[in-house]
């Protein structure tokens, strides 16, 4: 993940912590001479003045759980209280499960109701608030319910069932109706000591969002602002329907379940792939229009999309006005958690109609669509930090609700920054990795989502800060003397995931780095389980195929699946994801278009997005290039798709390179909700699909081939290196040359070659008397003879163009390109 830096601070990697103070932390110099005034902030000036709360204050007594086996009746009839409104029986409530649980009614069809409950170790009181929509887009509570300490906490989890007092309105109605409760949203309200070197950030005037909430009412559409956004930053959750109401039709749908090592995955943006008007779609940038346009995909031969963040985010978090783009920044890829249990409201054409529960099903129907088309949908989810940005940041939900529990806190409260972005969530805490485990199983057992990439996964290794345990210079006091931010061998969240019932059965892939110097690609812990994104292999694939020396050796490496990475660990080729670009850097178009980057646009003095981008623009810079450069362009494109297909691993293309997208040069448009990120579906079109049409047939060739997608790496038993004569492979450091056969249980044996050099070269093929070999793949040709399909009709005449070297077992090169030869019987 990458940021603009605005957002992405210099940090110091030791420590890692946050470069600015809180605006209420004039003298940070020492916790024993704390200035911060801390108070509780039901007293200060920072209570709402529209709200009248009696909340007790005694958050050290608890009570024990309520008998699981108390019906709800009974519980009603012997101590319950009637909300100020009249509408519901407000009961002591449940502890587990954490969030909103519908609880059903009993065999009279009374009592039944929704039990909410809140995980929060210092607050001093709670008070849930309700609103209809009406009231909630115009910032006014409809109700407060305060919990009793003594009846409505156990332990640390605040909990209260309310129970409406009118279970039937429909057959028995009220000459003065209250709203049906599950069609009101819900937030919480929280006092306690606000003091930010205390890492207590409790403001009883903020209504925040329960961690736990499974859709999110905010503004109506995307990118509303003004009166229009009606609510925003208000943000609310959905109270849910009885389970006898959740009517949603799966149709039957069951996990694909396919190997890892079939997959071609897709990373692709539900909003960029069908936003541009080309695309034709009554509604787009939605889960519906991608839903339609998944034919596309199973076109290309794609059979798993990793979808770009689809949690809920604020996309005007970035919100300030470009004088270069003439139009204003937004949070485009969505890496800034707000919720994530919800799905992006504003991604869906019902947006938050039915309190959100319309959206929820337009993502199902996507999903179950996905699973009908052979796609498998894996989701890029961003557990390193959150949207509550540093201690200056806003207060949404976590920060609000227990600040030293969800966040990495060193000693005086300052933010530990390991994901380059103000915050870094506490994965490893006890509380926080339930949570994430909680989260994840929602999404896989009731939204049938079939596995996760994790963005900036090496965060989840490094040790917690448990906070009253720790000492000043930084240590837990458990025994162990683990630093805040130690990367473990046996990370405690990593170890939950791998070993639970339902999450280890799913694809885990891992995005093996952070923003604090932590690189574990090839060592990330794994249980034999783990993928990951191999940017090892993004790096010297690019190297070498612009014709740099020095990494033939590592080249071929990459293309056994880097054994030299994972082999030694135990796991298998396929747990590489091998990709040459992603959403992060340059498109492949562009890789091949600028030596530098052009990110102006972003307002940011072109500081941000990454320096060090091994690209080539083939001799001259910029779009606009003559028509030889423009070719050698689209030639190593070509081979880059050659070297992610006929690669050990899994490969990944990214959203749009199947046809040439550009961005312009520009590296980091996390901030463009324009035509840079947007798939143009007309390009496609316009450029005759050349480019889609090699990209999608050598997809199909791979998946035809048994040995491109191996179990195991490759031995010498299969595979059988080459240089410019058979068996004579040159690993020297000046080498542009590698070439390899692999014997296939299909196609019979295949021969691959890569020539990077600036010069032609005439290679010997290996001999096999009683065969011959027929040219598939030559990245030097013009389309369509750059892929000699057996329908092409020109097919004979091509290959009869080479009939005089191949009588001699030989095959001319050009520079930079890459062959791929299929060995068929002489008489065939």
């Amino acid at each position: 993940m990458m940021v603009g830096v605005g957002s992405l601070r210099p940090v110091a990697a030791k420590l890692m912590l946050m470069e600015g103070r809180s605006r209420s932390d004039p003298d940070s110099s020492s916790m024993e001479n704390c200035n911060c005034k801390c108070h509780s902030s039901a007293s200060s000036s920072r209570n709402s003045s529209s709200l009248s709360l009696s909340l007790s204050r005694d958050r050290n007594r608890n009570c024990a759980a309520p008998a699981a086996s108390v019906s709800v009746e009974a519980e009603a009839e012997a101590d319950s209280r009637v909300s100020s409104s009249g509408a519901f029986f407000v009961l002591d409530g449940m502890p587990h499960p954490l969030g909103p649980t519908s609880i059903p009614c009993n065999d009279h069809g009374k009592h039944g109701g929704v039990n909410f409950a809140l995980y929060s170790s210092r607050a001093s009181a709670v008070s849930l608030c309700l609103f209809t929509l009406p009231h909630l887009h115009a910032n006014r509570i409809t109700e407060v319910i305060p919990l009793d300490p003594l009846t409505n906490r156990t332990g640390n989890v605040w909990h209260v069932l309310l129970s409406p007092t009118n279970p039937n309105p429909h057959s028995d109605p009220d000459p003065n109706p209250h709203p049906n409760l599950e069609d009101m949203v819900y937030g919480f309200q929280l006092d306690g000591d606000f003091c930010p070197h205390q890492g207590l950030y409790f403001d009883s005037s903020k209504v925040l969002l329960d961690p736990y909430a499974k859709a999110v009412v905010s503004r109506e559409a995307y990118g509303l602002v003004g009166p229009a956004a009606n609510c925003w930053p208000q943000m609310a959750g959905m109270i849910p329907l009885p389970a006898s109401h959740d009517d949603f039709d799966w149709q039957g749908d069951r996990p694909l379940a396919l190997h890892h090592r079939d997959l071609i995955i897709y990373e692709m943006h539900i909003r960029g792939y069908t936003n541009h008007d080309s695309s034709n779609v009554p509604h787009p940038g939605t889960y519906a229009s991608a839903a339609q346009k998944l034919d596309h995909l199973k076109e290309l031969g794609i059979n798993c999309i990793e979808l770009m963040p689809c949690h809920e985010f604020n996309e005007l978090e970035y919100f300030d006005y470009s004088p270069v783009m003439g139009q204003h920044k937004m949070n485009f890829w969505g890496y800034s958690t707000v919720n994530f249990f919800s799905p992006m409201m504003r991604y869906a054409a019902a947006g938050h109609r039915n309190c959100g529960r319309d959206a929820i099903k337009e993502f199902k129907t996507l999903v179950r669509e996905a699973h009908k088309s052979g796609i498998e949908v894996i989701m890029d989810v961003v557990f390193n930090h959150t949207a509550e940005g540093n201690e200056n940041g806003p207060i949404l939900s976590f920060r609000g609700i227990d600040n030293s529990t969800y966040y990495m806190l060193a000693p005086k409260g300052e933010f530990y920054n390991y994901s380059g972005c103000g915050n870094t969530f506490n994965c490893n805490h006890p509380v926080v990795r339930q949570f994430i485990v909680d989260c994840l199983r929602y999404w896989v057992t009731e939204m049938h989502i079939d596995g996760f990439r994790f963005d900036l996964a090496s965060i989840m290794t490094r040790g917690s800060s448990l906070w009253d345990p720790m000492n000043v210079y930084g240590y837990a006091l458990e025994g162990d003397m683990i630093t805040t931010g130690t990367p473990l061998p046996n990370p405690p969240l990593i170890d939950m995931i791998s070993n639970d019932p339902i999450l280890s059965g799913v694809k885990l892939i891992a995005e093996a780095w952070d923003a604090g110097g932590l690189y574990q690609v090839g060592q990330f812990p794994h249980w034999n389980i783990w993928s990951e994104w191999n940017g090892q292999y993004r790096d010297v694939v690019r190297q070498f195929i612009k014709g740099t020396n020095g990494f033939a050796g590592a080249f071929a490496e990459c293309l056994c699946g880097s054994p030299n990475l994972y082999q030694g660990g135990g796991r298998k080729p396929w747990h590489s994801v091998n990709f040459v670009c992603a959403h992060d850097g340059f498109t492949l178009a562009d890789l091949v278009t600028y030596n530098n980057k052009y990110n102006l646009a972003n307002g940011e003095d072109n500081r941000d997005g990454e320096n060090h981008n091994l690209s080539w623009n083939c001799g001259e810079e910029g779009e606009f290039a003559s028509r030889g450069v423009r070719r050698l362009r689209k030639r190593q494109i070509c081979n880059f798709f050659v070297c992610l297909m006929v690669s050990q691993g899994v490969p990944m293309i990214y959203m749009g390179d199947e046809y040439g997208h550009t961005k312009g040069g520009n590296n980091n448009t996390y901030c463009h909700d324009n035509y840079l990120n947007y798939f143009r579906w007309d390009r496609k079109e316009e450029q005759s699909c050349d480019l889609y049409r090699f990209c999608s047939l050598l997809i199909k060739f791979r998946r035809e081939c048994e040995c491109l997608g191996m179990d195991d790496f490759p031995t010498a038993q299969r595979l059988q290196w080459h240089g410019h004569q058979p068996g004579m492979p040159d690993w020297s450091d000046t080498s542009r040359f590698v070439a390899f056969s692999m014997n296939d249980e299909v196609k019979g044996e295949i021969y691959v070659a890569f020539n990077t050099s600036h010069l032609p070269v005439v290679v010997t093929l290996p001999d096999r008397p009683g065969y011959r070999w027929d040219p598939l793949v030559d990245t030097s040709k013009p389309a369509p003879f750059d892929f000699l399909s057996e329908d092409l009709p020109d097919r004979a005449t091509a290959v009869g163009q080479f009939a005089n070297f191949l009588d001699s077992n030989l095959y001319p090169m050009l520079s930079y390109s890459s062959v791929i030869l299929v060995l068929r019987p002489e008489d065939a």
